[in-house]
Formats: structure tokens, sequence, C-alpha cells
């Protein structure tokens, strides 16, 4: 699981192998995992907050193309 995007309280990574839609995981330093649709940003599952992900969130919409080419690259 390739870790995109460091912060303090959480990364940003994308798994191999996985399935559609193209999407990332917020996982926190505690463990929790968020699933957040790359397109929409829209957090589909996990036990995070949104409050708690808002720096990994606005990382994200500044870098749709970057993880859509790391979620094409890592799930041909």
């Amino acid at each position: 699981m390739p870790i995109i995007q460091r912060f303090l309280a959480c990364a940003i990574y994308i798994n191999a192998r996985d399935h559609n839609p193209p999407h990332f995981h917020i996982r926190m330093s505690d463990g929790r995992e968020a699933f957040v649709e790359i397109d929409s940003l829209e957090v589909h599952s996990g036990s995070v907050s949104r409050r708690e992900i808002k720096e990994a969130l606005e990382w994200a919409a500044m870098h749709k193309a970057l993880l859509m080419e790391k979620f094409r690259e890592y799930n041909p």
C-alpha cells in the first residue's frame, strides 16, 4: 500500500489491485480509516469525521490528477 502523502495525524495511500471507483484511503495515526472517491472527494465509508481529515481532503482537492494517475498506475 504505497503512501502518497503524509500529514501530522494521517496519511493518504492507494492500494494496488483495488476496486473501482477510483479512490484513496486516509489512515489516521490511531489506525482508523476513510475511503474517499477521487472525483467527488466524497467520504464513502470509514470511522473518521470530515473535520479530522480536513487537511488531507484539501490537499487531495489540489492533487486530484496525481491521485488519479497513481490509482491507474497501481490498478491497471
